[in-house]
């Protein structure tokens, strides 16, 4: 057993070997995805992805981290503790659960303390059928150009429009309009892309693999950047889909616990969003019962959360930056997505691990295919 502590890491790399040191002591069987680009400091990235438990198990847990690639400092914690935590393995097992972790599903970002995909895309927003006519955000174009000024830190100009169109519209309307998604914008924030990304691609590709067997699905996704600090709000993650919604509010939220939140009647944190990655649970493995939610881990107030992704996506376009403002950014942007503390710490990996023993005894209550057998 580690500490809390000890399971969070100061760069990616060291996430990394953290996270494959501890499933292969704990006998997990992993495979490695390789990314096409290496990473800040030259090193190979992955998409990393350890299973505990039988492949052909009818109920199956996915655990994963870095979906947004900076939040990853906080899931891959959480990941690295779980695969030590001897407790928790073994109430999976007894349950008849496999576990499946995910880690760094945006590897790029993880390593480059980017909340977006080397394709500058916001994951999130990105798994939408691109056959079709892409969703349309009128009001973030709206303020997209004050969003990235021209220059870094904005101008007393550009700061007060921003705090007139707060004034106007709300903090509420501002933060939708600012993370909703957008698709027209390339050098935007929230960007949905054009088409599947990598990690898009190389998600699928895992729930093909492991995820066509299972009767019974369920995904606990690991965020950071809303809420109040330390705090792990249960946002459900799954169709506007009442069954869905009052499933996964018995399984996390019952009995006094805290309650599961949802984007669709408002109860959320979190803004209406578009092109949310669970949908390829979905879309992949369509033969099993589905049930989510995104643990969102609070940080800094949101207008601190958007003004470190303006400078991060500033400086993205302005390379020419000087090193002093470029490093002060990432130390920015690393802040508003992770919080560099003992107790922060110990509060995430308690919520999660109470999460996912919430997960388990929520898919151990399904009934299997030899109880259905039996009943009929």
């Amino acid at each position: 057993m580690i500490s809390p502590q000890a399971a969070f890491s100061a760069s990616y790399a060291s996430a990394r070997i953290k996270f494959l040191e501890g499933a292969a002591a704990a006998g997990m069987a992993i495979t490695s995805h390789n990314h096409p680009l290496p990473g800040r400091d030259g090193e190979t990235l992955a998409m990393d992805v350890a299973l505990e438990g039988s492949p052909d198990a009818e109920r199956l847990l996915v655990v994963s981290s870095a979906c947004h690639g900076v939040e990853g400092y906080c899931g891959s914690g959480v990941q690295v503790f779980a695969t030590h935590d001897a407790e928790w393995r073994e109430h999976a097992r007894n349950a008849g659960v496999a576990v499946l972790y995910i880690h760094a599903l945006n590897p790029h970002g993880f390593s480059w303390v980017r909340r977006v995909t080397h394709e500058n895309v916001d994951l999130n927003r990105n798994f939408q059928d691109f056959s079709q006519t892409l969703p349309k955000n009128p009001a973030y174009a709206e303020i997209h150009h004050l969003l990235l000024p021209e220059q870094w830190p904005p101008g007393p100009d550009n700061q007060a429009a921003i705090q007139s169109y707060i004034q106007t519209h709300g903090l509420q309307r501002y933060q939708a309009a600012v993370s909703q998604g957008q698709h027209a914008h390339a050098d935007g924030l929230f960007f949905g892309g054009t088409s599947p990304t990598w990690s898009n691609q190389t998600l699928r590709q895992v729930l093909r693999q492991h995820g066509r067997r299972a009767k019974h699905l369920a995904w606990i996704d690991l965020h950071t950047g809303l809420g109040e600090s330390g705090v792990g709000e249960r946002i459900c993650a799954c169709r506007d889909d009442k069954v869905a919604l009052a499933r996964a509010r018995e399984w996390w939220g019952g009995g006094g616990k805290t309650p599961v939140t949802s984007i669709y009647d408002g109860s959320s944190t979190s803004a209406l969003l578009t092109g949310l990655m669970w949908s390829a649970a979905y879309e992949e493995c369509p033969q099993a019962e589905y049930t989510g939610i995104a643990m969102e881990y609070g940080t800094v107030p949101i207008t601190e959360v958007i003004d470190a992704l303006r400078a991060d996506h500033w400086q993205h376009v302005h390379p020419e930056a000087p090193a002093e403002l470029r490093a002060a950014i990432k130390q920015r942007i690393l802040a508003a997505f992770y919080t560099d503390t003992d107790e922060w710490k110990a509060q995430i990996v308690a919520q999660a691990r109470q999460s996912m023993f919430q997960a388990v005894d929520g898919l151990a209550g399904q009934p299997s295919s030899a109880t259905l057998a039996e009943a009929t």
